[in-house]
């Protein structure tokens, strides 16, 4: 039973000062003018002001409450890291029978689990959502048994009671971690560009090793080894071989008595770019379709185009010198034999052997194509007789022969059925809503792939590799057509785009690959082909696992699938001869950045309350009761703060100054000192 004076006035705190004010100047006016009876008079005011207000004693029946400690319990990934899971639950199975011990004293036990994606250890969150549940005049203590690894602390947290940490771990622990400090996002496919790599030894580390074994790999490909320094920036430059995305894989094999492996790796996926793409378009001779190809071409702001028309051939005989012609003369030796290996693409419109290019140049030229170039064949009426192209060295790795026809009338170009798979020609408009050509040189197509065709269904595009390089031969000059809006025209410039970023080897418009886009831990899996059907997809998981799933057809020439990835790391994927790579999240989790047992990050929380740090290997410390502002850890010992607190259960309020004791001791004292002043 504790019993208090309260007051409950009959009038608001600011009137009753007033009434006072008033009564004072009443009793000191008295106390001038020299009246006997004023200190009777301030007697009575005194009581007035004691009985407005409303003082009464209170007495409640208060019932003790126990304390409350919170134990956080950290099971995250980097405590799975050596014994630190065993160490960790076998100190808090002992520390929780101390706690439970103490006299009024409840124990909670919170487990702080691994936070969602790749947020790490989100301790202090766990912690506000524990302290919400209950109530902050009870809480004594908060103990956290971790590794001090915590990814949320500096989420700013107002504590009720010190906070102690128990640190898992050995002091003798060490790792090795391979972390990347600099990688661009796009780089320029052929030159080289610069990544800056870091290999450190973190805690207690062996003495004497100055050199690490650094595994690099690319797409997937076999591992090339190389000795690097430890502790040191290294900048390695590499080469990107293809456009698209180009994964690149650094790995250290595990060393003896480290941690972990976990932070051993790490996947940098860089986009490949090309910095120029360089065309050299050829023309035969002017036509109307002939600036078709130039506009398409300059309209890209990322092609250099070189263009070479035959404005005068050798047989023609108009009487002017050649000293009077304003023409400059082409560097043909420069271009088709010095420099060629500098283009990406090289075009022939209309063109038929003049004697401009002697059959060398046209040898090399197939030559190029076969080490990985690419050669467009726009065919007109040329191309089909004595003179044509095909007549030439070039000829042997064309994909159709002339069968020396010219098809002068009306039809309607169709996208082949296997043309509806291949990325060139796939999604176009329906064939019914195009214009149509009113040329067609016949050919036989040899070998690759008839895309389109045109008067009874003969060959009118034809795509090919051949070796490294690529080949396309469009039977017609009559493109353009589309372009002027004839009968409505059609997708030209959409093809054409397409045809040369197909022949430039741009990987979205490969007819034969697997891809794969990543969000989060789901990835999306396509696989584009030619065929009308594909094996299972095997998907080869960082721990080495397979697992297979069956692709669904999307539409013409494209499968897809959805994968889900249980883990983070390098995942190979395989369909019949394609393979890809692609990584799911970082290499290394934000869990194993950092291994080695330190509870630096937790410095400010354990200075707000004067809380300590404790090893877990050096025992569990002593508990005792420390005042609050006191230092609450010590040598071998953690304190918590006793909070005495307590639930009310009855309270009664009997008032001081009753209302008929009130008039009558106001009554009292005015008439006495009426009397004092009236003399008797």
């Amino acid at each position: 039973m504790t019993t208090t004076i309260v007051f409950d006035p009959l009038v608001p705190w600011p009137l009753l000062v007033m009434v006072a004010v008033i009564a004072a100047l009443g009793v000191l006016l008295a106390l001038v003018r020299g009246l006997r009876g004023w200190g009777l008079r301030g007697l009575a005011g005194a009581v007035v002001l004691a009985a407005l207000a409303g003082p009464s004693f209170q007495q409640e029946d208060r019932a003790p409450l126990s304390d409350i400690v919170l134990m956080l319990e950290d099971s995250s990934a980097s405590q799975k890291l050596g014994d630190r899971t065993a160490q960790t639950t076998q100190a808090a199975d002992r520390l929780a029978a101390q706690i439970e011990a103490r006299p009024d004293t409840e124990l909670r036990r919170v487990i702080v689990p691994d936070g969602e994606g790749d947020a790490g250890t989100q301790m202090l969150t766990t912690l506000s959502e524990a302290l919400a549940e209950e109530p902050r005049a009870r809480v004594a203590g908060i103990v956290a048994l971790t590794d001090g690894r915590v990814h949320d602390a500096d989420l700013p947290i107002d504590l009720p009671a010190p906070f102690h940490v128990l640190l898992s771990g050995e002091a003798d622990d060490w790792d090795r971690r391979l972390s990347v400090v600099g990688a661009p996002a796009f780089a320029i496919i052929g030159e080289p560009v610069l990544l800056t790599l870091r290999i450190d030894d973190l805690g207690a580390a062996p003495a004497g090793a100055a050199f690490a074994q650094l595994d690099i790999s690319i797409d997937g490909e076999d591992a090339q080894r190389f000795n690097v320094p430890i502790g040191e920036d290294l900048e390695l430059p590499v080469t990107l071989p293809h456009g698209g995305r180009n994964v690149i894989r650094f790995a250290l094999p595990e060393a003896e008595g480290e941690l972990t492996d976990r932070n051993n790796a790490a996947i940098i996926q860089i986009n490949g770019v090309r910095d120029r793409l360089r065309v050299l378009l050829v023309s035969g001779q002017p036509h109307a379709g002939g600036r078709t190809w130039r506009n398409l071409l300059k309209s890209d702001s990322s092609v250099d185009l070189v263009h070479f028309t035959i404005l005068r051939p050798p047989e023609k005989q108009d009487g002017v010198p050649v000293s009077e012609l304003s023409l400059i003369a082409f560097p043909t030796r420069e271009l088709f034999m010095e420099k060629i290996d500098d283009f990406d693409l090289i075009i022939f419109d209309r063109y038929k052997r003049r004697g401009i290019l002697p059959a060398l140049y046209l040898e090399n030229i197939a030559q190029y194509v076969r080490s990985g170039g690419a050669v467009l064949v726009s065919a007109g009426p040329d191309f089909a007789s004595a003179d044509s192209l095909y007549r030439t060295p070039l000829g042997a790795v064309l994909p159709a022969n002339p069968t020396a026809r010219v098809l002068d009338e009306p039809y309607l170009p169709v996208v082949s059925e296997l043309g509806d798979r291949h990325p060139v020609t796939t999604g176009l408009a329906k064939d019914d809503a195009w214009g149509r050509w009113l040329r067609q040189i016949d050919v036989t197509a040899t070998s690759g792939n008839v895309v389109m065709t045109g008067v009874d269904d003969r060959p009118l595009l034809v795509l090919d590799r051949v070796d490294e390089g690529r080949v396309a031969l469009l039977a017609s000059d009559h493109a353009w057509l589309w372009n002027r809006g004839y009968e409505g025209g059609g997708p030209q410039l959409e093809l054409l785009r397409r045809l040369a970023h197909w022949m430039m080897g741009e990987p979205e418009l490969e007819e034969e690959a697997l891809t794969a886009n990543a969000e989060g831990q789901t990835m999306r899996i396509e696989r584009r082909t030619l065929s009308e059907t594909v094996p299972p997809l095997t998907i080869t998981r960082p721990d080495g696992t397979t697992t297979e799933l069956p692709l669904t057809p999307v539409a013409p020439g494209r499968f897809e699938t959805v994968f889900t990835g249980p883990e983070i790391g390098l995942y190979r994927l395989e369909n019949g001869d394609q393979v890809s790579v692609i990584g799911l999240g970082p290499s290394a989790p934000r869990e194993f950045v950092e291994t080695i047992a330190d509870a630096t990050a937790l410095a400010l929380v354990l200075s707000a309350m004067r809380g300590g740090v404790t090893r877990l290997e050096d025992g569990l410390p002593r508990i005792r009761n420390v005042r609050a502002g006191r230092p609450a850890a010590g040598r071998g010992w953690i304190g918590f703060t006793p909070r005495d607190a307590y639930e009310t259960r009855d309270v009664r309020q009997t008032p001081i100054l009753p209302a008929w004791l009130v008039l009558l001791l106001s009554a009292g004292l005015i008439t006495a000192a009426w009397l004092r002043e009236g003399r008797r």
